[in-house]
């Protein structure tokens, strides 16, 4: 067990995707959720609310790519976090009324969400949070999720004091969480614990492992539901490429890299970016992960 854990402030910035038909996904993330759209290079899209300079995904083009294996470690979903519930009774009736197809609604106790993926079978989440004071304890461990359904006509009951309608991704969303199937919960542990500094927040849902930094629910998910003792899937497979883990002071990411180090963990510096300056390292399913500080 490490002494060492990341900041309360740590966060998480964009998710990388590779996809094969760009134009086609980019039509559902400005038009059917909201977001600009804006080029980077001849394969590269940024996807961020209109008002925000920080990307939620980025976007790799390859029209070559071929789907990854359905059990490969890799995305389970990404998790956008809205700044309040009434956005989250805007973009499910806004969903609806475009008859967008929804995996799931649910209340997780310390939040209610909506599951729905993009058109090449990216699992996202669109979820708000309730109150840190409002979320459930366990006397083991830091938050006790659960999964019921979702109460919808509750939701809804929202827009009759604001009835705007959905226009564009808020600015103040963010990536809340990244939730990852991965092939071993013990091995996923060892590295974004016992090396990058998250804290276990809740072992007990069955199959499933939550950490965060600063005593959030989770930052990241991970689970075995799918994908237990998989191989990881070959190189160039559409999908999750990255995501980010932004740590604002300089000294835990300076730590979290010489802990990597001594792992003997894979590491390229040298990155320079709007987030600041970064690192790339690999977890043991080979997934890629970002660690930035700003420069």
């Amino acid at each position: 067990m490490s002494d060492f854990v990341l900041p309360a402030s740590t966060w998480l910035g964009p998710v990388t995707l590779r996809v094969a038909d760009a134009e086609l996904v980019s039509r559902f993330y400005a038009g059917m959720l909201g977001y600009a759209v804006q080029p980077l290079s001849d394969r590269l899209l940024a996807v961020l609310p209109p008002d925000s300079s920080i990307p939620h995904f980025l976007l790799e083009w390859d029209p070559a790519a071929p789907p990854r294996p359905e059990r490969a470690p890799g995305l389970y979903h990404a998790a956008v976090l809205l700044p309040a519930r009434v956005e989250l009774a805007r973009i499910l009736r806004h969903l609806v009324e475009y008859r967008w197809p929804l995996a799931g609604a649910s209340d997780h106790g310390v939040s209610e969400a909506l599951y729905l993926s993009d058109p090449e079978g990216n699992g996202l989440e669109i979820y708000a949070d309730r109150p840190r004071e409002q979320w459930p304890r366990s006397p083991r461990e830091v938050v006790a999720m659960t999964t019921v359904p979702l109460d919808v006509r509750d939701l809804l009951r929202e827009l009759e004091a604001s009835p705007d309608s959905w226009r564009h991704m808020p600015a103040t969303a963010r990536i809340g969480h990244v939730h990852l199937q991965v092939s071993s919960l013990e091995l996923a542990e060892r590295f974004y614990v016992e090396l990058l500094g998250f804290e276990v927040t809740q072992r007990s849902y069955p199959g499933a492992l939550f950490v965060a930094a600063g005593g959030y629910h989770h930052h990241l998910g991970l689970n075995i539901w799918h994908s237990r003792r998989a191989d990881p899937a070959p190189p160039g497979c559409r999908g999750l490429v990255r995501f980010a883990v932004v740590v604002p002071e300089r000294a835990a990411w300076e730590t979290v890299l010489e802990r990597l180090q001594r792992a003997h963990r894979p590491i390229e510096r040298g990155l320079q970016g709007p987030l600041g300056e970064g690192a790339r390292t690999r977890d043991y399913d080979d997934l890629e992960v970002e660690l930035w500080t700003p420069a």
